[in-house]
């Protein structure tokens, strides 16, 4: 039986809008937040994603004068040349070496330095150290190297003072092969240690006082409450940090490498990053140059998935 209402006829059915007509009134309603996104995006699609375009040219045998479209296919070969050429081989082991040690010694030091600052009390004297230990990530790798090498040259300030004082021989420190990776590493340390304990500062205000305090009560001492509470609060940002690190194992940094590299350091200094510089640029060998770059990414691509899974089965939140 059919029901009768009294409700009255309103016409046809309103039509739904459509996915486009919503979104475009979702972006006109947040217009000034897009607005504010917009030049960082322009930077990332213009600098970041367009160049990426460019990769083509690690398969071909890529020539200025024939351009992208009509330069000849040679597949993988550039990149079968990185592992048949015993040169570029040496410098890999370099860049390894040189991004394990900065791991194994350079990524811990912020972490101890924010343990020490945290544990200041006095507050002004707190950012009296900060400032000072900050003040180095400001300075160019120019200047920096420009410091090293006043320091260190044969008629430096270390040989000065040595031959003044213990009749000591000029030391040709920038000459030896086997002090330019320790050297690189402390240059690493001394410019960027203080910056990079932003992030484990800010990680470590919001450790909750009550676990101290609790801590306090229970007879704990400095060392216990540091390695029971304060590390265990900052260990996901730790983890993070060590995974976007991995990302670039294979990027050691041109400007410092390239301005500390001379004909005597150069077989154990070179890394990728001069190396494709010197082939790139120099000598023009674009496609190899790219090849050498794009197997960089993957290498960090791979290495960030595989360290971001090994975190979450450790039970840590990883960075996706």
């Amino acid at each position: 039986m059919r029901t009768i209402t009294n409700e009255p006829f309103t016409g046809a059915a309103k039509p739904q809008r459509g996915f486009w007509a919503n979104l475009g009134r979702k972006l006109w309603k947040s217009r000034v937040m897009y607005l504010f996104a917009l030049p960082g995006t322009l930077y990332f699609l213009i600098y970041k994603y367009v160049p990426l375009l460019g990769s083509v040219i690690a398969f071909q045998d890529y020539s200025p004068f024939q351009g992208f479209l009509h330069s000849d296919w040679v597949g993988f070969a550039h990149f079968r040349h990185i592992f048949d050429n015993s040169e570029v081989v040496q410098v890999l082991i370099n860049t390894l070496t040189l991004s394990f040690l900065q791991i194994a010694f350079a990524f811990p030091v912020p972490i101890v330095l924010a343990l020490m600052l945290n544990e200041v009390k006095s507050e002004w004297f707190k950012r009296l150290i900060q400032s000072f230990v900050y003040l180095p990530h400001f300075l160019s790798w120019v200047v920096v190297i420009g410091l090293v090498t006043i320091f260190l040259r044969s008629d430096g300030v270390i040989n000065s003072l040595t031959a003044h004082f213990f009749g000591a021989e000029p030391v040709l420190f920038l000459q030896q092969p086997y002090l330019f990776k320790p050297l690189i590493v402390l240059e690493v340390i001394w410019k960027e240690a203080g910056w990079s304990t932003i992030v484990f500062l800010a990680a470590l205000a919001g450790v909750n006082p009550e676990l101290y305090e609790a801590a306090i009560v229970d007879g704990a001492g400095r060392w216990r409450r540091i390695w029971s509470i304060t590390l265990p609060s900052i260990r996901s940002t730790i983890v993070i940090l060590l995974i976007l690190r991995l990302g670039t194992v294979l990027d050691n940094g041109f400007e410092q490498i390239f301005l500390m590299l001379n004909p005597y350091v150069k077989e154990v200094g070179e890394v990728l990053d001069t190396y494709v510089y010197y082939k790139g640029v120099l000598q023009s060998d674009f496609s190899f140059a790219t090849a050498v770059g794009l197997f960089k990414s993957v290498v960090g691509l791979i290495l960030v998935v595989a360290a971001n899974k090994l975190s979450k089965r450790f039970g840590e939140e990883g960075i996706y």
